[in-house]
């Protein structure tokens, strides 16, 4: 079994080349992309998601750089876009993860996100607030280092986040095309740095008053 192909995600992104993060084989984008995951597939601790994509597909997306997704050892802009499903939740801070998408990329960076009730160990959990982001991205909460979905969302919520750190939106669907469970969040690159850009003049500005 494998979960269609994004329409959506062809549409934004056929052309260009770029990074998936977690990537799995029973999931695919049919995009030229290069697997960046935080241990490489022949690793032991790697084996429940191997052997879970074995079980779904028959076989495993092979790791083409072994990174954590909000590290990644290469230079900026050195792909069109990054692309990640169902990942993003599992970063304790979302932001320095989305932070490093940008740098990384010269157009796009694509992100679907499970709906806040898409695995029953989520079900009656609380949205994470803004505050919250605010507060981990800052330092000002530990890191919790586990596999957990350290963060929920409605699509709504996630692009409250996304204005308040200058993340551009440009599309947005409510149900994502592929596996159906969360929604997608396109962020352009470009007139996100333009973003901080302006707010970096403003922040000068002000310190001139």
């Amino acid at each position: 079994m494998k979960f269609k192909e994004s329409a959506h995600a062809h549409q934004w992104l056929d052309g260009f080349t770029g990074l998936e993060i977690g990537g799995a084989a029973h999931n695919p984008f049919g995009l030229p992309t290069r697997n960046v995951d935080r241990l490489p597939h022949t690793h032991p601790d790697f084996a429940p998601y191997a052997n879970e994509q074995m079980r779904l597909c028959g076989e495993v997306m092979p790791v083409d750089i072994v990174a954590p997704g909000d590290h990644i050892p290469l230079q900026a802009k050195c792909v069109d876009f990054v692309i990640s499903s169902h990942v993003i939740e599992h970063f304790f801070d979302p932001i320095a993860a989305i932070k490093e998408w940008v740098r990384l990329s010269r157009r796009y960076v694509y992100v679907i996100c499970p709906h806040r009730d898409a695995l029953p160990s989520d079900v009656h959990k609380p949205l994470t607030s803004l505050d919250e982001h605010i507060a981990r991205h800052t330092g000002q909460l530990l890191p919790v280092d586990t596999d957990e979905h350290h963060s929920r969302w409605t699509p709504d919520s996630f692009i409250m986040m996304c204005d308040h750190f200058g993340f551009h939106v440009l599309d947005v669907l409510y149900r994502d095309d592929k596996v159906g469970n969360g929604f997608t969040i396109l962020i352009d690159v470009q007139r996100t740095e333009a973003n901080w850009k302006e707010q970096e003049q403003g922040r000068g500005a002000s310190n001139l008053k």
